[in-house]
């Protein structure tokens, strides 16, 4: 028998707040501790203790390893999508600010539903998704260009920018390799150890043998920003998303999620004081607005929809 989601209610709101801050927290967290520990370190050791984390939670599971012979190669492509999408993050935040970082990263839902829309015939975009991916990417285009006047664009910002919008395509790939493979059907825990472990072999083992890292200095801001990372954003607040999907219904949760940017943003300003332009609040909101519509779609329909004879009409 399945189990009935709920619709939205005042719990699901405030723990979904709470989830959207420690989010939108960790693009300020790398930035603030980047003196201290490089940030491709920080996204290694925060894979790798959020790994260990969730392997120690899949031993006390059942089921999980029948799963294996079916997921493995996905699971693999998966990490290594998920690594990738850290690489980006941690180098784009060498050039841009974290702000910036918050926003094109989370246009991942865009590239997410593009790639479904070729793969799965289930997942056809409708008319209001394709003008919520015209205003995404009219929004990138705006934050990108500096309202016209590309003279005055800084290179080094542009750079980190546009790592940050690969950040986001690697993230909406990751997103379509899951839907589109037997890890849709796999525990939640296993798609997430495949990631974290992979990310963090992949992520140490570049860093060790290409780059010439900084000397390490354990302070306490390195140090509460390797753990915020590790325990509470990819351990703990993972696990209460997951466990709210169980329990809610997936619409409404992607609606209350687009606040992680705003929060991003926020916190951007408020810690690292960083500046923002007009064209870059206007392109990030048309951004908003674009996956708004995207992923909330089936919300919005619900909330829309003509009724006729006392009954919802759906489209599809």
């Amino acid at each position: 028998m399945g189990t009935t989601r709920k619709g939205a209610d005042c719990f699901l709101l405030q723990l979904m707040l709470l989830l959207c801050a420690v989010w939108g927290s960790q693009q300020v967290a790398i930035k603030l501790a980047a003196a201290d520990i490089a940030p491709l370190l920080q996204v290694a050791l925060r894979s790798g203790i959020a790994a260990l984390l969730v392997g120690a939670l899949l031993l006390c599971q059942r089921g999980w390893r029948t799963w294996l012979p079916w997921t493995w190669r996905a699971g693999l492509l998966t990490g290594a999508l998920f690594a990738l999408e850290f690489f980006f993050i941690a180098h784009g935040l060498q050039y841009t600010s974290a702000s910036h970082m918050a926003v094109f990263l989370y246009t991942a839902p865009i590239f997410s539903a593009l790639g479904l829309h070729l793969l799965l015939p289930s997942e056809r975009l409708r008319s209001l998704q394709w003008l919520g991916i015209a205003l995404c990417f009219g929004g990138v285009a705006m934050a990108f260009g500096g309202g016209g006047n590309w003279a005055a664009l800084d290179g080094r910002m542009l750079l980190g920018d546009v790592l940050g919008l690969c950040a986001g395509m690697a993230w909406g790939a990751t997103t379509v390799v899951v839907r589109a493979s037997r890890l849709s059907e796999a525990p939640p825990a296993l798609t997430l150890f495949y990631q974290l472990a992979l990310a963090f072999v992949l992520l140490l083992g570049y860093a060790s043998l290409f780059v010439e890292l900084p000397p390490v200095r354990w302070t306490p801001v390195a140090i509460a920003s390797v753990l915020l990372q590790g325990v509470v954003v990819s351990f703990l607040s993972y696990l209460a998303w997951f466990w709210l999907l169980r329990r809610y219904l997936a619409s409404n949760m992607a609606v209350y999620s687009f606040m992680t940017p705003l929060f991003g943003v926020s916190f951007g300003v408020l810690v690292l004081d960083e500046p923002l332009s007009l064209n870059f609040v206007i392109g990030a909101l048309l951004v908003l607005a674009g996956i708004s519509l995207v992923s909330g779609d089936t919300w919005l329909r619900r909330r829309l929809a003509p009724r006729r004879g006392g009954v919802e009409q759906f489209d599809g």
